[in-house]
């Protein structure tokens, strides 16, 4: 007979590899949009480093929002299997989220330039990153969209559409962005304004095939899903953003303290910053494998606790735990053993013009590969704590953690201690392992602490 752990290792496994695939397809997109700035140079990557950063940390802010439809799903499931109806309101309400979270968000984009010339970022970059998120912030509303389908179709188990999708998001993407930036196909040569504006169709390529997906396929149709859409659900909607508010506030700082890491690099100098761009999407990519055991650990535990299933819960939890880290080991090796050869997919090794960016960028992922363990632990804890619904606690320390140790210890150690973009990074580490450490210590105490009880209907 086969035991539970192995079955529950087979269903996890099984969920988490085409998230992960869909992951890595959407960091191949942010990468590709690298690397076809990087072929104008390296001031263009990076003003692109800038303004994909300001972007990132409100769209992940959103990402973070309607994450909850995959506990609130998976919960739902876990009490009735066929449980249409409540998975129906809680799409909808997700959407009408993400929409709510939009318009001021753009309202904010369209100032990019202002509010990273007031950052103290240079002023010459600023424009040009400005001149990019004209473009792009329109990306935001329809990849919240496909966000929340994917979500969708991940808590039923069915993720493999999404991966399809990304996949071919990414030569879409490619041809766009190599059409728009350097005026091919008979389109005018629009440089950074092309490259937004391609980020822009791509992400509304993902939304209406995911459309298309679920008002076609007969699993997903039965849903009903844009059937009186505009219908107001007052209590579903405050559920979304009790559990989604939290997850979008912790990614909001793990994301900005990146991005505050970019930023503190633009003050340092531009090849820093070039540097930290090329070394952060690499980081990134890595990222993604962690990231996807997450998103399905969520879904696992978030079943096995709606069903009141503890021994369950546990299994799901650990597993993830065990995986996500044991990759991160071997990703670690990587980074360490293959730098230049990574860092030479973005620049060009024989550039003279290059030289101190590329040392910088080399040196740079030597020290993620140390955060690559804490990096994966702290996003598949997060991951199996809000299976629990429990995102509020985890929000603290992501604060604490993030904000409070990572970018204090880094300013610190880059500026007074003269460590400059070393600094940066090595603080980034510090803070991801404390939230890492308190993660896992409260996973490791869920029943002492109440965790443990059935989400209410």
């Amino acid at each position: 007979m086969t035991s539970p752990w192995r079955l529950e290792a087979r269903a996890l496994v099984a969920l988490a590899l085409p998230m992960i695939a869909g992951n890595i397809a959407w960091a191949g997109i942010a990468a590709t949009d690298l690397l076809l700035l990087g072929r104008i140079g390296s001031d263009a990557v990076a003003a692109g480093a800038l303004a994909i950063n300001l972007f990132n940390a409100l769209l992940i802010f959103g990402m973070g929002l309607v994450t909850a439809a995959s506990p609130l799903i998976a919960a739902a499931r876990g009490r009735r299997f066929h449980a249409v109806r409540d998975i129906r309101r809680t799409v909808r309400q997700t959407l009408w989220a993400a929409a709510m979270l939009v318009l001021p968000a753009w309202a904010l984009l369209w100032h990019s330039e202002a509010i990273l010339i007031a950052m103290g970022q240079d002023g010459d970059l600023a424009r040009q990153a400005g001149l990019l998120m004209r473009g792009l912030q329109w990306a935001l509303l329809p990849f919240l969209g496909f966000t929340t389908l994917r979500n969708f179709i991940a808590a039923l188990e069915r993720p493999a559409w999404s991966v399809v999708l990304m996949a071919l998001a990414i030569p879409f993407n490619i041809i766009v962005g190599w059409a728009l930036i350097f005026g091919h196909l008979g389109l005018p040569a629009l440089g950074l304004l092309g490259a937004g504006i391609a980020g822009t169709l791509s992400s509304t390529f993902l939304f209406a095939g995911l459309v298309l997906v679920v008002l076609m396929d007969r699993r997903f149709s039965r849903y009903h899903l844009f059937g009186r859409f505009w219908r107001a659900d007052g209590g579903r909607l405050r559920a979304v953003w009790a559990i989604g508010l939290p997850i979008a506030i912790t990614l909001g700082f793990e994301t900005t303290i990146f991005n505050a890491s970019a930023f503190l690099m633009g003050l340092i100098d531009r090849e820093s910053l070039a540097a930290h761009a090329v070394a952060i999407q690499i980081a990134a990519i890595v990222f993604m494998v962690p990231m996807g055991i997450g998103q399905a650990a969520t879904v696992r535990v978030g079943i096995a606790y709606g069903r009141g299933d503890r021994a369950a819960i546990g299994r799901a939890g650990w597993l993830a735990l065990m995986l996500g880290t044991g990759f991160a080991l071997a990703t670690a090796a990587l980074l360490v053993t293959m730098p230049r050869l990574l860092v030479g997919a973005f620049l060009d090794l024989h550039d003279p013009a290059n030289r101190v960016t590329i040392g910088l960028a080399v040196g740079f992922l030597g020290i993620a590969a140390l955060f690559q363990i804490v990096d994966a632990a702290q996003a598949v804890g997060a991951g199996i704590l809000r299976g629990l619904h429990d995102t509020t606690v985890p929000m603290i320390f992501a604060m604490l953690g993030y904000w409070g140790i990572g970018i204090g210890v880094g300013t610190l150690l880059a500026f007074p201690l003269h460590m400059r973009g070393f600094g940066i990074w090595i603080g980034l580490a510090t803070g991801l392992g404390v939230v890492a450490l308190l993660l896992v210590v409260r996973w490791t105490l869920r029943d002492r602490l109440g965790l443990m009880a059935r989400p209410p209907r």
